[in-house]
């Protein structure tokens, strides 16, 4: 019993070590992304800058502090906020494919910003026009009650919220389509861009919406941290314990729609991060919550940053859009995961 217990304290220090250097990874990350665009700074005045922004050239702390900073932070936060709702989504759905998108949040969202766009709303809020991640939130928000009430009219089973999730996304995107169609040049510009996703227009009102949000769902995560983990041994063996299965489902999908559009609605559709986070974690740190969902938002964080730094340096002096990355590392990224399972299996 002694040795057992040994052993479990070392695999928890383990894991300690492993979340401490993933933390450590995503810093040099964050400091590598402010580094670098089309405006060349080098890291040590990056560095000075964030430390002494006195000490910086008008036109520097203006790069660095209202444009690079912004888009750095924005890029964490989402990342974190799609790996924490994506590790969730697959406990709760048990299935490995899952992500925010299997609900259809972020064709929700996209339909919402396009109503914005070819509508042409404003809503000032804090100077700013925040029509269009109002609507895209919003748009969200209801593909998500709307899920919640017919898993709960027709009892929330995994096949029920998946097939009803499928059913939304290509109603959504149909919907996405029909707005493209109608949209004027311009709209169908703005359309197509933001369903490309971007971070530029990331400004500090918006980084405090999504830490917020963030940082209440994550400690909302915590207090499910032990029956989610339940949960992923089995509904039977969750159901043994004592745990509502299905209001705990329910709950959890919930919280991670809400992650989502929030993200979602700021920066556009951005995919992968929510599928391929939770299974770089899962490997790292297995499957026990308490590590596995901090593990999934600081892996989500981390790609989400890779991401922003490629799409400023693979064509110098344009600024991609980073779904498009997101895509095009993703894809090789969950193949070879899916590959080394396979071996390992």
């Amino acid at each position: 019993m002694s040795t057992l217990a040994a052993r479990y304290r070392r695999f928890a220090a383990l894991r300690l070590w492993l979340l401490a250097g993933m933390a450590l990874l995503l810093c040099a990350m964050l400091a590598l992304d402010l580094a670098t665009g089309p405006a060349g700074l080098p890291l040590a005045t990056v560095l000075d800058g964030l430390v002494r922004p006195a000490d910086l050239a008008l036109e520097q702390r203006i790069i660095l502090w209202e444009v690079r900073l912004p888009y750095a932070l924005m890029a964490l936060l989402v990342g974190a906020a799609l790996g924490l709702a994506g590790a969730q989504m697959q406990t709760a759905l048990n299935n490995p494919l899952a992500s925010p998108f299997t609900l259809g949040v972020s064709a929700a969202a996209a339909v919402g910003a396009a109503v914005a766009m070819v509508g042409g709303l404003t809503v000032m809020v804090w100077g700013e026009n925040l029509a269009v991640p109002l609507c895209a939130f919003a748009f969200a928000a209801v593909a998500t009650l709307l899920i919640q009430w017919l898993a709960w009219r027709h009892g929330a089973t995994v096949d029920t919220v998946v097939l009803f999730g499928i059913a939304l996304l290509f109603s959504f995107e149909a919907l996405l389509w029909l707005m493209q169609y109608v949209a004027d040049s311009n709209a169908l510009q703005q359309i197509v861009f933001w369903t490309m996703g971007s971070l530029a227009r990331a400004t500090w009102n918006k980084i405090a919406i999504v830490a917020g949000v963030l940082a209440a769902c994550a400690a909302w995560s915590a207090c499910n941290a032990w029956p989610l983990t339940a949960l992923r041994a089995g509904e039977e063996q969750a159901r043994s314990l004592g745990i509502a299965v299905e209001r705990l489902r329910l709950i959890t999908l919930l919280r991670v729609s809400l992650l989502a559009a929030t993200a979602l609605a700021f920066v556009g559709t951005i995919g992968f991060v929510g599928l391929v986070g939770p299974h770089i974690a899962r490997l790292l740190l297995g499957e026990d919550h308490r590590s596995y969902l901090p593990g999934s938002a600081l892996a989500g964080a981390v790609m989400l940053s890779g991401a922003s730094i490629l799409s400023k340096t693979l064509v110098p002096g344009v600024v991609l859009p980073i779904g498009i990355i997101t895509a095009l590392v993703g894809v090789p990224m969950f193949m070879a995961l899916v590959l080394s399972r396979r071996r390992g299996a």
